[in-house]
């Protein structure tokens, strides 16, 4: 059977497969003696590339959902769709993120110096395509191969500079535990397609009983009984050993452990795209292998998440306060917000499964929009004091009072307060799940981790305008792209606080 492919649901991630290729041709036929510089001859394809396929995204949202590469009517059991790729809107909104935050990290990535050009903007398109395929795939195949395509890329741009000792030891880390990682998710796929038969996720949900005391056997003998035990525990083992395959792209606890030193020692647009963008397709895969496949199991895989969300939190505001490293310090809270993330899922098992990932859904977007405005001022501070010391930032106001209040902006954002009310929008949404949830343990564990972030991020924020140290440099900070890039983040994150509406109500 001839199997027809649906060109307009897959236009943004074939847009980015076709820019990445044209990015690779421009770079090995540029010749030397062109009157344009070999970045700008790959970057400004690159950034056109990735506004392309944005506009496509929008498109897209404009109509209706869209699907392809699905199982053959005649092949289809029980009505089953069983498509390979579904253009809707949550796969849509999880794309336009990527895309939005991608547009800022190519801005950033155009006054990176020491790395070859077209290589380093080949291998950023590939990721971008992964991130966006991610969202839409719905057999777990399908999600595999889109976070690999994601992942293996972002070892390479981490340690595309080849000289520099942390970044190739941050590419080592990141490779092992990416690695450990998949093996674990093709185990845990491996048994979940020896139960049920198939890796659709709706096959997946079909195939999976929801309520374990019902015997799945005829006749219920003792002995079928055993036999269904045995196979809702396969299905449990599965299910465990996917969930932390995909959280240790996240870096969920226990499986953080790999992030603080992977930020620091990878380039700071690498660094930004791990904190976003990686995070983001990681998170969407989390919300598609359990809202989608193990939707029926809610009651079983909803506490755990609540108990993985309080440790990941605390963890990473704990250890967020002992940071004196701008990165680390992003990093760690890069940690701490994966748990606020995770929290309404912890009450998948009274909620509503599209309440739960709508307001995680929205707390992404938000957190999304401050974090890569952060990262574009660390990015432009560490290429004039690249220490990347939290005291290089004293007295930056004198310096740069544009670049200061903008900074000052995020991190009050990130906190939560005023005037930056996108952050404390995104918490409530959060915090207002787990309460209606009836979770008052973990709404509690959230307010005593909100009151440890304020801490550390009004700290930094105070060294903006305290007087700069002696001997620090007073270099003033001139970066063009990077200027575009957090002028953008700054648009997106008052938009945000003065009409959080946008994000609140993307998937309803």
């Amino acid at each position: 059977m001839i199997q027809s492919i649906d060109y307009a649901a897959i236009a943004p991630p074939l847009i980015l497969a076709i820019t990445a290729g044209l990015v690779l041709l421009v770079d090995l036929l540029l010749p030397k003696s062109a009157g344009i510089s070999r970045r700008t001859a790959v970057s400004v394809p690159a950034l056109a590339g990735v506004i392309a396929a944005l506009v496509a995204v929008v498109l897209l949202a404009l109509g209706e959902d869209r699907s392809t590469f699905c199982v053959p009517e005649g092949l289809r059991v029980e009505g089953l769709a069983s498509c390979s790729y579904v253009a809707d809107n949550l796969s849509l909104v999880f794309a336009g993120v990527v895309l939005a935050a991608a547009v800022v990290v190519i801005l950033l990535s155009m006054g990176e110096r020491g790395v070859p050009q077209g290589e380093w903007y080949f291998l950023l398109l590939c990721a971008l395509t992964g991130a966006v395929t991610l969202p839409a795939s719905r057999d777990l195949i399908t999600l595999v191969v889109a976070l690999e395509l994601l992942s293996l890329p972002v070892f390479a741009l981490t340690a595309l500079k080849r000289h520099d000792g942390k970044a190739g030891e941050a590419a080592l880390k990141l490779f092992l535990v990416s690695v450990v990682s998949t093996a674990i998710t093709l185990f845990g796929i491996s048994l979940i397609y020896g139960v049920t038969g198939g890796v659709h996720l709706d096959w997946i949900a079909a195939a999976l009983p929801t309520d374990r005391n019902v015997v799945v056997f005829a006749g219920g003998s003792p002995e079928a009984a055993a036999i269904a035990e045995r196979i809702l525990g396969v299905v449990d083992l599965g299910l465990v050993m996917v969930l932390a395959g995909f959280i240790f792209k996240i870096a969920v606890v226990p499986f953080h452990f790999w992030a603080p030193d992977v930020y620091q020692g990878a380039p700071i647009p690498v660094a930004a795209l791990l904190s976003v963008i990686s995070k983001a397709a990681g998170f969407a895969a989390v919300f598609l292998v359990l809202t989608k496949a193990f939707a029926g199991l809610a009651h079983l895989w909803a506490p755990l998440v609540a108990v993985l969300a309080a440790l990941t939190m605390t963890v990473g505001n704990l250890l967020a306060l002992r940071q004196r490293h701008a990165v680390r310090l992003l990093a760690w809270s890069s940690v701490a917000q994966s748990g606020y993330i995770l929290a309404p899922l912890g009450v998948a098992g009274e909620r509503e499964l599209s309440t739960v990932v709508a307001a995680s859904t929205a707390y992404i977007l938000i957190y999304a929009a401050m974090n890569i405005g952060a990262f574009s001022i660390v990015t432009l501070v560490a290429r004039a004091r690249p220490r990347d010391h939290l005291d290089d930032y004293r007295g930056l106001y004198g310096t740069n009072p544009v670049a200061a209040l903008a900074m000052a902006f995020f991190l009050v954002c990130l906190a939560g307060l005023p005037p930056g009310l996108a952050g404390l929008f995104a918490k409530v949404v959060v915090f207002r799940e787990v309460v209606v949830g009836d979770l008052g343990w973990l709404a509690v564990v959230m307010a005593v981790n909100t009151v440890i972030g304020l801490y550390y991020y009004m700290a930094w924020a105070a060294r903006l305008f305290a007087p700069a140290e002696p001997g620090v440099s007073r270099t003033r900070l001139v970066s063009a792209p990077v200027g575009v890039a957090v002028a953008v983040a700054v648009v997106i994150t008052g938009v945000f606080s003065f009409a959080p509406q946008l994000a609140l109500s993307v998937l309803n």
